[in-house]
């Protein structure tokens, strides 16, 4: 096969996939707000719903983030997002389970946190929202599910959320619109090398 008949082909096959893809975005004619879950035991989930919020910012929305199980202001976006404009920023947590081994008071601290998340889902003028580590104190059962998806649907028709963490319920899963999973193959701390900055928070 030569040089001309290659090309050929290659024109051909991308005329089709062309084909395929302005059809599909042809179809897609809906605009509304969507619900995102970014779940699995692979890196990437919160890092991820930041660089959306970056992406938000880009176009001058407004952006709400509340975290639910982190309770230091010690990490990369926190310290960065956290100072712009447009960015309202709320740690909800007191630190992970196991340092605080106190289910009760775990239960409190994520039920008053969830108290702020539905005020941000409830306004208007937030165009994003970002539910940072929800699907922990869904999974404890600290919160409960179906009080959390009757918010989000309560939620302004173009505000986008998007929820992180491992273990994301199925019925929350069943409400987004995307759901990505992330798959752990390998990772640096199981080699011993410890929590970096500008990697891992």
């Amino acid at each position: 096969m030569g040089q001309n008949d290659g090309d050929r082909r290659y024109r051909e096959r991308m005329e089709r996939k062309k084909a395929v893809v302005d059809r599909s975005i042809a179809r897609a004619t809906r605009q509304q707000g969507v619900l995102l879950v970014l779940t699995g035991n692979g890196k990437g989930k919160s890092s991820s719903a930041f660089g959306m919020v970056a992406r938000a910012l880009g176009h001058c929305m407004q952006v709400g983030v509340a975290q639910f199980i982190k309770g230091c202001p010690d990490t990369g976006e926190e310290r960065f997002f956290s100072r712009q404009p447009g960015v309202f920023w709320h740690l909800l947590g007191e630190g992970f389970t196991w340092e605080t081994q106190d289910r009760e008071r775990d239960r409190a601290v994520a039920r008053k946190g969830w108290g702020i998340a539905r005020e941000m889902l409830g306004d208007p003028s937030l165009d994003m929202v970002v539910l940072d580590e929800l699907t922990y104190p869904l999974g404890y059962g600290w919160l409960d599910l179906e009080d959390v998806l009757e918010d989000l649907r309560g939620r302004p028709p173009m505000q986008h959320v998007i929820v992180t963490g491992r273990g994301a319920p199925q019925g929350l899963c069943d409400a987004a619109d995307t759901v990505t999973e992330m798959r752990d193959a390998k990772h640096a701390f199981r080699a011993g090398i410890g929590a970096l900055p500008g990697i891992d928070y």
